[in-house]
């Protein structure tokens, strides 16, 4: 079995515009201070790295891994959840997806998918050039919005649908395999694929691209009430890489899983800083480290109620809590262990 790599965060939700979060070196060393050993980076956010000339210039890439290194931090994942977003919006988003989108490529549907699918590209390059195997993202949903069959669903609408998502994906898919990177769909509501089910759907679609793998996050399974725990079970060999996230989930006579349009510290489901859900992280660590998934332990911190800056002072330690040093021996192993076979013979009657 391996041991689970960590404590690691992904810089996303900490990028800002005051330091000491504007920058990759500033954010780095306020990281390290607090235990971190590893960072995830966005892509689309050029304070932390730009994507476009990781692509081109390995150089560049070392020069960012020396920047992280030079903290005892490692660059664990790149990932690229708005770019892979924009590969796959259905109309009825449009206008709100523009927002993750270029300029130039605003009120232009046909251009901002070229643009999203070229971005991606760039991401399978660029991870190749820091030596990473695994890349983060969203599948995009061209679905979602059907995803309560009212009015019904006409026959061949999902069938259509998938096959349209694998053809956008599959030459995405196929220059990530070209440099050796796994793509891992972060498996979340809103996306076409949020839960077992559509990731299998999915991975047909793309005549079982190997390529095609999961980033885990329980907290987006708390809020759809689906069992986190069961999920590895079913599909611990595509798990690639892990966000450790919290959530929790208080249904009442007045909101459920739906939310009813509130703001997230008023919805049944909502995300939590670490330990403060209801996540049961102990099981997690446990059968991932069992089923030797060889992934980074990353936060992604998101909580309705706590500030950034306390999530993130918690979260390394309470990581680190829950690594397991995998066991190199048996624990009946004092009972002896030697193999003798005329003692096996007799047991056996033979």
């Amino acid at each position: 079995m391996k041991k689970i790599k960590g404590p690691a965060v992904f810089l996303a939700q900490f990028a800002g515009d005051e330091a000491p979060f504007n920058t990759l070196d500033s954010l780095c060393k306020w990281f390290a201070s607090l235990g971190y050993k590893g960072v995830q980076l966005p892509a689309w956010d050029k304070r932390i790295i730009d994507i476009d000339k990781a692509a081109e210039s390995k150089t560049y890439c070392d020069e960012i891994k020396g920047i992280v290194n030079s903290y005892g931090l490692e660059v664990t994942e790149i990932a690229s959840h708005l770019q892979g977003q924009l590969v796959a919006v259905n109309p009825a988003y449009d206008k709100m997806f523009d927002g993750f989108a270029p300029d130039n490529c605003k009120n232009n549907p046909k251009k901002r998918t070229e643009w999203a699918v070229q971005q991606l590209k760039n991401c399978a390059i660029a991870s190749k050039n820091f030596g990473l195997t695994v890349h983060g993202t969203f599948s995009g949903s061209l679905m979602w919005h059907t995803m309560y069959p009212w009015p019904q669903s006409p026959k061949g609408l999902v069938e259509m649908g998938f096959k349209e998502l694998a053809k956008r994906w599959l030459p995405i898919l196929n220059t990530f395999d070209e440099n050796g990177v796994d793509v891992c769909y972060e498996i979340h509501p809103g996306e076409d694929l949020h839960d077992g089910v559509t990731f299998e759907r999915f991975l047909k679609a793309t005549g079982n691209h190997k390529r095609v793998n999961i980033l885990y996050d329980p907290s987006h399974f708390v809020l759809q009430q689906l069992d986190y725990l069961k999920y590895i079970d079913y599909y611990h060999e595509h798990i690639k890489m892990f966000h450790v996230k919290d959530a929790e989930f208080n249904s009442s006579g007045k909101t459920g899983v739906y939310g009813g349009y509130q703001d997230w510290q008023d919805r049944a489901g909502r995300f939590r800083s670490l330990g403060d859900g209801q996540v049961d992280f102990k099981s997690i660590f446990s059968k991932l480290t069992k089923y030797d998934c060889d992934v980074w332990a990353v936060m992604e911190w998101e909580c309705c109620i706590k500030s950034p800056e306390q999530g993130a002072k918690e979260g390394a330690p309470f990581i680190q809590k829950h690594i397991i040093d995998v066991t190199q021996k048996s624990f009946d192993d004092f009972a002896g262990g030697t193999i003798d076979e005329n003692q096996l013979k007799n047991i056996l009657g033979l």
